[in-house]
């Protein structure tokens, strides 16, 4: 039997007093590699999009002699490791909580093992968001807390998996993933069609993925990123398979997670035997994820081109954190590959019209324009037994 308690900060302020500690499961690095290869598919989804992204490609090929390779091509979030883990801690200490804070990256183990250098984070659990192919859909996995001694390990293997699946091997990693005893294993945003196969045929390998594997899981995830739509459809996804939900906040920018675990745990081992074997969870979402989704998601695209003077170098301008691979095919930061030492002038004007929307009146404008009715925000459901 699983009790699931879900509540609402901007509803009831004194949901986290019953409690010690807040968790901050499910956000990014710049140590984070992220696919650029949403862009060619815009020009696929929105077709006033492919005339300019056609003349970019023609232009890097032509005067550069380079072809724009999507799928090699990734951005790095702009938060440092320690920026990072400042941020999730400062949310969750400011609602009189003590904080647990899980970096997971994709697919890399560097930030949270660059963190146990730092003595306030020296705690801080091994994790990973892992990229799991699954027939023509990968899945974004949450593997929480590996064990130190075995991390490097792990990561080799999920590692070789990404670059040649077999669902058979899945499974079997799944399972020894599940034989670790402090390790949590959650199924990160299950409903999002990343990769764009439809939601019909996403939905049905997801089932099919559950049948298969779901005893493996120790919980779905209700992401703070996604819209509310799509995390009632968790919640029901969640009861059809009788499964565990938590939090995930997805955080890339500098906005901290817009949803947080509440626990008496005192560590994370502890908060991992809560979820795994007591399979009791309390997710409280913060008041950021009251705010209009479409608006959100602007903001989260705006952090990402942000210019942030006060960060360390190789984090500060967006073209520092947007990388390509150069002639010799070793991946480079854009700022190094402009032959005039700057971007080109409509892409300039493209981040720079991206930037101002971030800025009043626009923002604002936008943000009542994107409004959502009140009634639609309270509808995933404060109370399951």
């Amino acid at each position: 039997m699983s009790k699931i308690s879900i509540n609402y900060l901007w509803r009831d302020k004194e949901a986290p007093r019953e409690f010690q500690t807040g968790v901050s499961l499910h956000s990014h690095t710049n140590q984070s590699r992220e696919t650029l290869d949403f862009l060619a598919n815009f020009g696929n989804q929105y077709p006033f999009m492919r005339p300019l992204l056609t003349r970019l490609e023609q232009r890097s090929q032509a005067n550069h002699g380079m072809k724009v390779n999507y799928s090699a091509a990734y951005w790095t979030p702009p938060m440092t490791p320690r920026l990072a883990f400042d941020l999730e801690s400062r949310q969750i200490e400011k609602l009189g909580l003590n904080a647990l804070v899980s970096l997971s990256d994709h697919d890399g183990i560097k930030a949270p093992i660059m963190l146990r250098s730092v003595p306030s984070a020296r705690h801080i659990p091994i994790s990973v968001e892992w990229t799991a192919p699954y027939s023509e859909q990968s899945f974004h996995l949450g593997v929480h807390n590996l064990p130190s001694e075995r991390a490097t390990e792990w990561m080799n293997t999920l590692t070789e998996f990404t670059a040649n699946p077999n669902d058979d091997r899945l499974s079997e990693i799944l399972a020894a993933l599940n034989a670790e005893p402090n390790v949590l294993l959650i199924f990160n945003h299950p409903l999002w069609d990343l990769y764009l196969v439809g939601q019909e045929r996403h939905n049905f390998l997801v089932n099919e993925f559950l049948q298969k594997n779901g005893q493996f899981f120790h919980a779905l995830e209700l992401n703070g990123l996604r819209h509310w739509n799509e995390n009632r459809a968790v919640r029901r996804l969640a009861e059809q398979w009788n499964m565990l939900l938590i939090s995930g906040g997805d955080r890339h920018g500098v906005e901290p997670n817009a949803n947080i675990n509440m626990t008496n745990a005192t560590s994370f081992n502890e908060f991992v035997h809560e979820i795994r074997h007591e399979r009791i969870s309390n997710v409280l979402f913060m008041p950021q994820y009251a705010e209009p989704w479409k608006h959100r998601i602007l903001r989260s695209a705006i952090d990402a081109v942000r210019d942030y003077p006060e960060f360390p170098q190789g984090s500060r301008v967006w073209d520092e954190r947007v990388y390509h691979p150069d002639a010799n095919g070793i991946d480079r930061p854009l700022c190094e590959l402009w032959p005039s030492g700057k971007a080109p002038w409509i892409m300039r004007w493209g981040i720079g019209f991206v930037q101002l929307l971030g800025r009043n009146p626009f923002s604002g404008g936008l943000r009542v324009a994107w409004s959502e009715n009140r009634e639609l925000r309270m509808a995933l459901g404060e109370q399951e037994g």
